[in-house]
């Protein structure tokens, strides 16, 4: 008789225990960046990666197993069909965004829950994966001052909330060498944007414009792997992953308003309200995705890898009005090298190393200007004790980012940034089965 393990039941309390937990926390906590480039489009676009692709400057696509560790990357879902372990991993992450303009600065600190992964096999040649991270991000608030022949005018922008993903995927690998997979993922939150123009007398009325878009639907996501043999020990790695074109569904709330401030600055209680909408139908157009990767392993020791990526942005809509941005492009570079994952007389030498670069020209366009982003990356994988000779791995993994986005020229904002990445890692054989005489 086929029994599954006694402790396979706690450890499924654990995980719901966790999920409800974070999810609760996801719910109640206002995700923020602090970002004047958020305001375009869906905001601040996060990626389906964990720390320890983040590291290397976001390499993914082509990448599954690293040094014989279970890593949960989304990004590809042709990638779960390599796991072999039950795999967790959740984290956090924290940023220090400083702004420049015109010789002024100004410096601000965020910090927020950044995911939750599951992942286990369901046979030898396949396994799920589910959980829930950040999509998108949007937290701004700045002015604009115009003159209108002899009146001065100030222009309120602000923002903040942004969107969530949940997915369910799977895959399967078929002989040795190719792997294919796919999510189907569950894109949910709130865009909060204001719009207002302001006279600088007391006395007279000023007008806002707020709009709240509550989105909520369906998205898929798959992806293709297909590895090569270079003599005994190195692998090569090709794959695509892409994401489809569709509406989502969403509900927009809008307010135009008019108002005064008194001698202190303080707004006053809305005089008039010129137009609502309660609940309206609407929708929001995602953009169709392509990603392409190489990666080159020698197994238990090093990898490197390249990944070039595509997004057709300038097709989307929010409530079928197109939202002016042009189409993106990307690259990245990194890989990993760990002197000897199985040293018994050194920790540094068990570490996994981390380093990477990546460069994007993004889906924003002001005036003639590109918005280009790039940064550069340095990541560690910290292997922790197994205790009483158990079947479990832990590691803790860490990343910093250093980048810029955006420029002073043609009275812009220029972007500087460090973002920090924690993640808690764990592999374990939760789900075999014993023979029992």
């Amino acid at each position: 008789m086929k029994l599954l393990q006694i402790k396979m039941y706690k450890r499924i309390n654990y995980i719901a225990a966790i999920l409800v937990l974070v999810c609760g926390l996801s719910a109640q906590a206002q995700v923020t960046t602090s970002s004047p480039y958020s305001r375009y489009g869906l905001g601040n676009i996060k990626g389906s990666l964990l720390p320890q692709f983040r590291a290397m400057g976001g390499i993914s696509t082509a990448v599954s197993k690293v040094t014989g560790f279970n890593n949960i990357n989304m990004q590809n879902p042709a990638s779960y069909a390599g796991i072999s372990l039950t795999t967790i991993d959740i984290g956090m992450s924290a940023s220090v965004t400083n702004l420049t303009r015109n010789n002024l600065s100004e410096s601000s600190f965020n910090s927020t829950f950044s995911h939750l992964a599951f992942a286990a096999p369901v046979t030898r040649r396949s396994a799920l994966s589910f959980g829930i991270l950040p999509y998108s991000d949007l937290g701004y608030n700045y002015r604009n001052t115009v003159k209108v022949d002899t009146t001065t005018l100030n222009q309120l922008y602000e923002g903040e909330g942004g969107l969530s993903k949940a997915y369910l995927g799977y895959g399967y690998r078929f002989g040795d060498h190719l792997r294919i997979g796919g999510n189907l993922e569950y894109i949910f939150g709130n865009l909060q944007t204001s719009r207002a123009t302001e006279f600088n007398s007391a006395s007279s009325y000023n007008a806002k414009l707020q709009t709240k878009n509550s989105v909520a639907g369906l998205s898929y996501s798959y992806g293709i792997q297909y590895d090569f043999t270079l003599g005994k020990k190195t692998i090569v790695t090709l794959g695509y992953s892409g994401s489809t074109s569709g509406k989502i569904n969403s509900t927009l709330t809008s307010y135009a308003t008019l108002y005064t401030r008194d001698q202190d600055g303080n707004e006053s209680t809305a005089a008039d309200t010129l137009n609502t909408v309660n609940n309206g139908k609407s929708n929001l157009t995602l953009p169709l995705t392509h990603n392409f990767g190489i990666a080159i392993q020698q197994n238990d020791k090093w990898l490197i890898g390249a990944d070039f990526r595509m997004g057709k942005w300038s097709a989307t809509s929010i409530n079928n009005v197109n939202q002016g941005l042009q189409d993106s492009w990307g690259a990245s570079l990194g890989g990993q090298w760990t002197p000897d994952a199985f040293s018994y007389n050194s920790y540094l030498k068990r570490i996994d190393y981390r380093i990477g670069v990546n460069y994007d020209k993004t889906y924003i366009k002001i005036g003639n200007q590109d918005i280009k982003q790039m940064g550069a990356s340095l990541g560690f994988g910290f292997p922790l004790p197994t205790a009483n000779g158990g079947t479990a791995f832990y590691k803790i993994n860490f990343t910093t980012e250093l980048g810029q986005r955006g420029t002073i020229n043609n009275n812009l904002v220029k972007e500087q940034y460090i973002n920090f990445h924690l993640g808690f890692t764990l592999n374990d054989t939760w789900f075999r089965k014993y023979r029992v005489d």
